[in-house]
């Protein structure tokens, strides 16, 4: 016998749609591929690469400097060099309003990919070239590079850079350029650090190299990668930064700089050499050390730790940049650090994170204590002293476990009592002993438990 069919209610239009509602759940908002927070758990630990960075440099004598983060695209196409991996792929550009009829073209802006072209922008354009030369520089910025997003490598990093700009060609100031970032990761505690520097020469003595490297290149041209094909001809010099496993046994055999430096550079970079000498820097010739900018020329250095494969530091010497934006040749050296890659070395050093945590935490027990409590915080807080609340939770036990989460030293607790004596119960978080304290006592007695 067959069952009876059994026939089901009909969904009205309007449940539908209530269902495919409830369906849908919204997504939360992401970052932007490749950018990240620096979130308040990790601001100690940035706070102190900062301020670390700033110290050192101010002892050498270097000032603050803070360029705008968005510049005339121009600046980077002429001074870091139009066929460079930043022009070509990696800016990002701003789309501003469109331009009046008969405006300026002023519309072609992006976010700064890197600092020095914008620190001598400055230079030039506020009169700093008529100041006592040279004029030493620091600054603290974010940069932007659309590139493909890896580990220690963002689309939205940290640089700390010093430049030394004007005055003379002198090797005393490219052993500083790297002096001065030593010293900073040296007094972070980064522990192995290692400095690789090399020669790229002049416009006189990289012209032979090009040539024999070009050459060399041609001969082997099936074996390498895509992009080194392109740049044999367009930036023969990137051949040798190249990262990809297929080119590094044809890289080994590369024609080396260092044979065609010309008698200048050679004693130049020999001078280098002897200051670092003199500073004990912990330093490695690596003849295969190319910066990616086109305005680098003589030295160049990397600085890295054994905890990261990529490199904290780079720099060097740039005395063609202020040509490559229309001005006159001026001497000029210097160095940046990746901050975002420093934290990640200290991170993994210090195996934790750093956070900064109220050593007080003050805990109240209705509204008359809560108002009592508000003017103890202002008080401490004039007093220097770190102070937590949680004037949202209204038992003593949960206070009490939010004052533990925040690892406070003391827990200052106001109830109604309290209040009415003046008082303030001081509790001993690690063992709970507590006693009662006037108020008219009670900062110099928690400085006392502080010490």
């Amino acid at each position: 016998m067959k069952a009876p069919l059994i026939k089901m209610p009909k969904t009205s239009k309007k449940e539908n749609k209530k269902e495919k509602k409830v369906k849908k759940v919204r997504q939360l908002p992401q970052s932007p591929k490749g950018m990240h927070d620096i979130l308040p758990e990790d601001q100690p630990l940035w706070e102190r690469i900062r301020n670390k960075a700033r110290s050192i440099a101010g002892l050498y004598g270097f000032s603050r400097i803070d360029t705008h983060i968005v510049e005339k695209a121009e600046i980077f196409e002429r001074g870091v060099g139009q066929e460079s991996e930043i022009v070509q792929k990696q800016m990002f550009y701003i789309k501003t309003p469109a331009r009046s009829a008969g405006g300026k073209d002023d519309d072609r802006l992006v976010l700064q990919p890197e600092g020095t072209a914008s620190v001598m922008r400055s230079y030039f354009e506020n009169g700093l070239s008529r100041m006592g030369q040279p004029v030493k520089l620091y600054y603290e910025a974010p940069m932007f590079r659309h590139e493909q997003p890896q580990q220690a490598r963002f689309r939205q990093f940290y640089q700390f850079g010093i430049e030394i700009l004007g005055g003379e060609n002198e090797p005393a100031y490219d052993a500083q350029a790297m002096l001065i970032p030593y010293k900073i990761l040296e007094s972070l505690k980064v522990k192995n650090i290692t400095i690789k520097i090399n020669s790229i020469g002049c416009h006189n003595c990289r012209g032979n190299f090009l040539k024999k490297l070009q050459q060399y290149y041609k001969r082997h041209q099936k074996d390498i990668c895509k992009d080194c094909e392109k740049r044999i001809s367009v930036n023969p010099m990137r051949l040798l930064d190249c990262k990809n496993e297929k080119c590094q046994p044809i890289k080994a055999g590369a024609p080396v700089i260092l044979d065609f430096l010309c008698s200048q550079c050679k004693v130049y970079f020999k001078k280098v050499m002897e200051f670092a000498d003199e500073l004990r820097l912990p330093y490695v010739i690596d003849h295969l050390l190319v910066r990616g900018l086109d305005y680098y020329n003589r030295t160049v250095f990397e600085i890295f730790s054994e905890k990261s494969p990529l490199a904290l530091v780079a720099g060097g010497r740039y005395d063609y940049l202020s040509e490559m934006l229309g001005q006159g040749r001026i001497a000029a050296v210097g160095s940046s650090i990746g901050l975002n890659r420093v934290a990640g070395v200290l991170k993994e050093e210090v195996k934790g994170v750093l956070r900064s945590r109220p050593k007080v935490f003050l805990i109240h027990l209705g509204d008359e204590a809560k108002k009592k409590g508000l003017g103890l915080i202002q008080k401490l807080v004039e007093e220097g002293i770190s102070i937590g609340e949680s004037f949202g939770r209204e038992s003593l036990k949960s206070q009490l476990r939010m004052a533990d989460k925040e690892k406070a030293l003391l827990a200052l607790i106001i109830g109604q009592k309290e209040v009415f004596e003046e008082s303030v119960i001081v509790r001993e978080m690690s063992g709970g002993v507590q006693e009662t304290v006037p108020l008219t006592k009670i900062i110099e007695d928690i400085k006392k438990r502080l010490k």
